[in-house]
């Protein structure tokens, strides 16, 4: 079905392709009689290039004539003779067009064009006015002065010197103003959420050189997957909608923009070994052929590829992974490019559960998982049962690809065509222990098993042999996506105007069954199945926007999106969530394959209006409005008999922005202010009598609002010393609700005050202080984060959570001497520098007790249910800073030198 779609598409494309060249090329013909050349020049996003210049030579070089354009990017040469011509188009740090036209004796004709940026790891940020600040040029992170979004860079030099050789990209997110990630293995040796604004995980899309990635059932994400560290250049961090162009599943939070490193002109070779605490090392191996193929090189190569191994802060938490990344690019004209990229990791790991309070006391602030697979520690010396926190007891294979065809072409006259192919496919398969906190085995529970045979060192030699066998889990969470990304844009003197689409189509198949770990067999009754699913899924957002150059210094950008998703799901028959389905009792999986099937389908108009005032060359101003969507999840059908009456709407967001950015010589700074308004949170409701008993209900929860400040800068001490800093103020909570008596689709409902939104910081605050010159790197990050809420279940703002600290140091020595050895370098990593053990989330348990005193509302009994009392309990999880490490790098460069 991908194929078949797939192909489809293409032929749309060509057949759009082949028409818009027959209009190319009759527009043409119409204007060949021309003696006036004028034209528009924008950069990629559209916006006018101002003092680009424009030169127009004979075929033998002669009669040169220059111009610049304006301050709307337009030109106009005038009294330009009969003959053919090469128009030359360039600005600073943008690539050099090239067009080859015919003049004839009179009229006029219109040479635009959208310049690319040059072929520079900065892609987004790549700006005129960045080339003389210097400090532009030493900020590790900055903003754009065309940004119409609150917009954060990370730049490739950051990525490059100043993260561990072992990160993931939620650590390289920690540069961004205001968001909140965190490590309780360390650096790169698990998964690890981002935060922000209040924005849990599924909150916000994440591309890859321009394409979502994300899961199937929602849209979260695992920063072990699809994208190694390697494969990622620089980021655009975008914490709005975004415009109707930017496309995804779940963009009202934002969109986190991940880009591959870019291919240079020369060859070189680099191989790199890292070592480091906890026996964690990686061996690392880069090739970039350089431009080849002939007297007219088009081409690039780049391979990736690399080995990652450790042992993990936490007892007995290893971690290894094999990847590799390989990117192509051809430029077969200055008009048509095409990349194509791929990457491919395998993670094996063991781990689940975070630990409880009562593990952390016995054994630890490192604590996660026990080393023997049998345990005598409540036991009599006589008496054994099996550990279930024994490590091997959580076992993680989780095989990942993502591959990537880009193609664009410009057809010349303001018309440009882009398209992006894309497969990308995920298999977490786990096997766990469902229960584990030894610490509440007793000798009472106990269970003695006759002629039982086990082996290994830790068999006991003595009888009675005693044992409690844990409960395991056998999890499958696989899917496969392809997709396809078309946009066509028309620059003219006025503008940019944008259409394109976004098609995805995915099959997911999902399960947990009960199952003993330690032999790995499965239940074989569908009454120890806690569920199975296999449903596909679609996403369609086609969208048309126009971008305004032509009023000086303004750049406005309006348009509209529309969203849709399509879910089609059947659920098997099992015996906790959908249920057994007819089936009867005893029944195997094979022996009954009841199943029950939905399909659902959801809508969402999304417009979008952003503006940009340029108050000087290095001063601008910015507002924007912007609505975003995220589709329910697969989990609304996750209830008894998967009998839903009525499914949720979409989650809506409207976001309201503005801020500033200025880049003087020695200082640059960007703020910005936000107010988020949220509808259609939801929560679930059976019936246990009355007319609707057994369906599924979904009302509404109150609406909530975000409002905050964000601010970032970097200040020039002296010639490659400079000081960074990032502060930012939220206050995130949900609307008050009034009390509601019980219907026959709602329970009855309580008031609710105003309270915080779980997960969303008061307040964070970054440090940084780096020395850039002669070789050396030197930085030292510090960033706080401050209190926040967890939730228990519904009830809101009551597990308070302190505030902590993260504090990073990098030395690096890179040689750069113009020889075939730069690039080499050794590199010094130093995380959590100062060793903080604070507990950065804790997973309560539902032991609270109700404050309010229930009291009735039109003859119907209300329960506060919003209001619950947090009593710390030694079943609590809690999740801690992994301890300091270091960790040390060489890399050796080898660079082809032309003779």
């Amino acid at each position: 079905m991908i194929h078949s779609f797939l192909s489809g598409r293409r032929r749309l494309f060509a057949l759009a392709l082949s028409v818009l060249v027959l209009l190319c090329g009759a527009a043409l013909q119409a204007q060949s009689s021309a003696s006036k050349l004028e034209g528009t020049i924008v950069d990629q996003h559209g916006k006018a290039l101002k003092g680009a210049s424009v030169t127009i030579r004979t075929a033998t070089g002669t009669d040169v004539r220059r111009t610049e354009t304006d301050s709307q990017g337009h030109y106009v040469v005038s009294d330009v003779p009969a003959g053919r011509y090469t128009v030359e188009i360039s600005d600073t740090g943008f690539a050099t067009e090239e067009r080859q036209i015919t003049v004839g004796q009179s009229g006029s004709q219109t040479v635009s064009a959208s310049l690319a940026v040059a072929s520079v790891s900065e892609q987004v940020v790549v700006e005129a006015e960045d080339n003389s600040s210097i400090a532009v040029q030493l900020a590790p992170v900055k903003a754009l002065l065309d940004a119409g979004s609150a917009r954060t860079e990370i730049t490739s030099q950051y990525v490059r010197e100043f993260t561990s050789p072992v990160t993931d990209f939620a650590d390289i997110i920690q540069a961004a103003p205001g968001t909140v990630s965190y490590t309780t293995n360390g650096i790169g040796n698990g998964q690890a959420k981002i935060f922000f604004r209040g924005f849990v995980d599924d909150d916000y899309t994440m591309t890859w050189d321009g394409v979502p990635f994300n899961d199937s059932n929602d849209p979260s994400h695992h920063s072990w997957a699809y994208v190694p560290s390697p494969a990622i250049g620089y980021v655009d961090f975008d914490r709005s909608p975004g415009t109707a162009s930017d496309i995804g599943p779940s963009n009202f939070g934002g969109s986190i923009h991940f880009f591959s490193p870019e291919l240079g002109p020369e060859r070189w070779i680099r191989g790199a070994v890292s070592y480091g605490s906890w026996n964690t090392y990686q061996v690392l191996g880069e090739f970039n052929s350089g431009l080849f193929g002939g007297k007219n090189p088009k081409a690039n190569f780049w391979l990736e590829g690399h080995y990652q191994s450790s042992d993990g802060y936490e007892t007995n938490s290893p971690k290894q992974d094999v990847a590799a990344t390989a990117k192509f690019n051809y430029k077969f004209s200055d008009r048509t490019n095409l990349t194509v990229i791929g990457t491919n990791i395998i993670v094996d790991a063991f781990t689940n559960n975070d630990p409880t309070r009562r593990q952390y006391l016995h054994h630890g602030d490192n604590y996660l998982y026990d080393s023997t697979q049998f345990n005598t520690t409540y036991a009599s010396t006589s008496k054994y049962y099996y550990d279930p926190q024994f490590w091997r007891f959580s076992v993680y294979h989780v095989p990942t690809f993502f591959d990537v065809i880009t193609f664009n072409h410009d057809f010349g006259k303001g018309w440009k065509l882009d398209t992006k192919s894309y497969t990308y496919g995920y298999s977490n398969h786990q096997h766990y222990q469902n229960n584990t906190d030894q610490d509440l085995v007793t000798d009472s529970v106990l269970t003695k098993v006759v002629n039982e045979v086990v082996g290994g060192d830790d068999q006991p030699t003595s009888s009675p042999f005693y044992s409690k066998k844990p409960t395991g889990i056998d999890k499958l969470n696989a899917y496969a996506r392809g997709g396809e990304i078309a946009a066509l844009s028309y620059a003219t003197r006025w503008g940019v105007f944008r259409v394109g689409d976004w098609y995805e189509y995915t099959n997911t198949l999902r399960y947990q069954i009960y199952t003993d770990p330690i032999t790995w067999v499965d239940s074989p009754y569908i009454s120890n199945i806690k569920f199975h699913e296999h449903f596909y899924t679609y996403a369609v957002q086609p969208y048309a926007e126009f971008q305004l150059v032509s009023i000086p210094r303004w750049t406005i950008t309006a348009g509209v999106k529309d969203a849709y998703f399509l879910m089609s799901l059947t659920q098997y028959a099992d015996g906790k969530t959908v249920g057994a389905l007819g089936c009867p009792t005893g029944s195997t999986p094979a022996s009954c394959t009841n199943t029950v099937q939905h399909s659902q389908d959801y809508n969402s108009v999304l417009p979008s209006f952003e503006a940009n005032y340029r108050i000087n060359n290095n001063w601008s101003a910015y507002g924007q409005y912007g609505r975003g969507t995220i589709a329910p999840f697969s989990s609304v059908f996750d209830t008894t008999g998967a009998e839903v009456a009525v499914t949720p709407p979409p989650t809506i967001a409207s976001t309201y922005q503005g801020g500033t950015v200025i880049k003087l010589n020695r200082f640059a700074f960007d703020a910005d202010a936000y107010h988020i308004h949220f509808t259609n949170t939801y929560s679930t409701y059976t019936p246990s009598s009355g007319p609707n008993i057994g369906f599924t209900y979904y009302y509404a929860n109150p609406d909530s609002n975000t409002n905050g400040f964000e601010a970032e800068g970097n200040y020039v001490l002296m010639p490659g010393l400079s000081v960074n800093a990032n502060g930012t103020f939220g206050i995130a909570k949900y609307e008050a609700g009034s009390a509601q008596a019980a219907t026959a689709n709602t329970p009855a409902i309580a008031a609710t005050p105003v309270a915080w939104v779980a997960s969303a910081p008061h307040d964070t605050e970054s440090m940084g202080l780096t020395f850039q010159k002669h070789g050396f790197d030197l930085g030292a990050f510090g960033k706080r984060v401050g209190s926040r809420w967890a939730d228990i279940g519904n009830y809101h703002q009551t597990v308070a959570e302190d505030p902590f600290w993260m504090n990073n140091i990098f030395l690096n020595y890179t040689i750069r001497k113009n020889s075939i050895f730069d690039n080499s370098k050794i590199k010094l990593s130093i995380n959590n520098a100062f060793d903080d053990h604070s507990n950065v989330a804790i997973g309560a348990a539902n032991d609270g007790t109700t404050l309010a005193t229930p009291y009735t509302v039109n003859n119907s009994l209300i329960v506060a249910q919003n209001l619950q009392q947090y009593s710390p309990s030694w079943a609590d999880t809690l999740e801690k800073q992994a301890g300091r490490s270091f960790m040390i790098t060489f890399q050796m460069a080898l660079n082809h030198k032309e003779k």
